[in-house]
C-alpha cells in the first residue's frame, strides 16, 4: 500500500495527517485533488460519518481510504455541536468558517462558568469500499474553552481550546507538540498501529 486517499477537502487536516503518517511511507492524497466530491454525512455519530466518508472516497478513487470525522463536544451544550461542529456558526446567522465558529462559540458561552469541552477525532480506514473490517481509532482531548482566542498555530477551535495542565491553547503550542497531544494525534497514533498490525 503506497497511497491512501484522505476523505477530506480540509487542507489543515491533510497537513496534520500527512506529518503523522510519514513514518508509514504511505502518501496521503486529498480527495479534492482527485476531483471527488464530499460525501453525505447524515449520521449523529463521528464513527458513522467517518465510515460514510471513507467508503465514498474509496469507491470514487479505487484506493484504500482514510477518513476523519472530528468535532467539539461542549459540556454546556450537552455534548454539542459534535458532528455539526463545522456548521456551528451557521446556527447563529454567520457564514461557515473557522473564525465564525470560534466567534459563535464564545458568544454562546459568554457568562458561563462551565467551559469544559473535548475535541474528538474518529479515524476510519478501509482497504476498499466494501471492506467488512474497517479499522477504527478514536482520540479525545479534554480541556476548557478560553475567554478569547490565543495563539497563532493550528486551525478550527485550536485558539480557544485550553489544555489545563499546560495553561496554553492548542494554537499556542509548537505544531509538533500539538500533533503529539491532540485528539487527531491520538487517533492517528492508534491508527498507525492498526495499519501496521493488520495491513502491512
Amino acid at each position: 500500500m503506497k497511497q491512501l486517499v484522505l476523505a477530506s477537502h480540509n487542507l489543515g487536516k491533510l497537513a496534520e495527517l500527512q506529518a503523522m503518517f510519514s513514518s508509514l511511507g504511505v502518501e496521503l492524497i486529498s480527495q479534492s485533488i482527485l476531483g471527488i466530491s464530499e460525501a453525505p454525512e447524515p449520521y449523529h455519530t463521528f464513527v458513522e460519518n467517518a465510515l460514510s466518508k471513507a467508503r465514498h472516497a474509496s469507491q470514487h478513487s479505487g484506493l484504500p481510504a482514510l477518513a476523519d470525522d472530528a468535532g467539539l463536544c461542549v459540556d454546556h451544550f450537552g455534548g454539542g455541536p459534535g458532528v455539526q461542529t463545522a456548521f456551528f456558526a451557521t446556527l447563529f446567522g454567520y457564514p461557515k468558517s473557522d473564525d465564525n465558529n470560534v466567534r459563535a462559540l464564545l458568544e454562546q458561552l459568554e457568562g458561563q462558568s462551565n467551559r469544559r469541552a473535548a475535541l474528538v477525532s474518529t479515524l476510519v480506514a478501509l482497504r476498499h469500499p466494501d471492506d467488512p473490517e474497517p479499522l477504527i481509532a478514536v482520540g479525545r482531548l479534554g480541556g476548557d474553552i478560553a475567554q478569547s482566542p490565543r495563539g497563532e498555530h493550528g486551525f478550527g477551535f485550536d485558539p480557544v481550546m485550553v489544555i489545563p495542565h499546560l495553561g496554553a491553547t492548542l494554537a499556542e503550542l509548537d505544531p509538533a507538540h500539538k500533533n503529539a497531544l491532540s485528539h487527531r494525534g491520538q487517533a492517528a497514533q492508534k491508527m498507525l498501529s492498526l495499519i501496521k498490525d493488520n495491513w502491512l
